[in-house]
């Protein structure tokens, strides 16, 4: 094992596949973790995840996330200093409510695998990205 070091880039590495605009941070062999930024009033894209849980910390900005996974489901307040967790499985969408960018700091654990681990599912909200 190595010690890794990252600084965050302006420009954002990808876009995940919610549309929210990802800049990859650090990772180990149990945990990558990154820095979402969903644009002030945009909608996500519903999503689900194969393999991975992941952990959210909001940074900055305001808005909701909708979560459903068997027979529960909720939709809670975003803002910063909130964190929330993504078991595997659960099906989510998140936006930017208010006239700053919603960003997220997220681990996944394990690293996140790649582009087919998230795939779109219906969400209550119409995505704008």
């Amino acid at each position: 094992m190595t010690f890794a070091t990252r600084q965050i880039d302006a420009a954002p590495d990808v876009i995940a596949p919610d549309g929210s605009e990802v800049r990859i941070l650090c990772q180990t062999s149990r945990g990558s973790m990154a820095h979402f930024t969903l644009a002030p009033g945009a909608i996500a894209k519903a999503v689900a995840h194969r393999t991975i849980d992941e952990v959210w910390y909001v940074v900055s900005g305001r808005g909701r996330m909708w979560r459903r996974l068997d027979d529960q489901e909720e939709t809670v307040e975003m803002r910063a200093g909130l964190s929330l967790t993504i078991p595997r499985g659960t099906q989510f969408q998140f936006r930017a409510d208010g006239d700053a960018p919603l960003a997220a700091v997220g681990i996944a654990m394990p690293p996140w695998p790649g582009d087919d681990e998230a795939y779109v599912v219906e969400g209550p909200w119409r995505p704008t990205v």
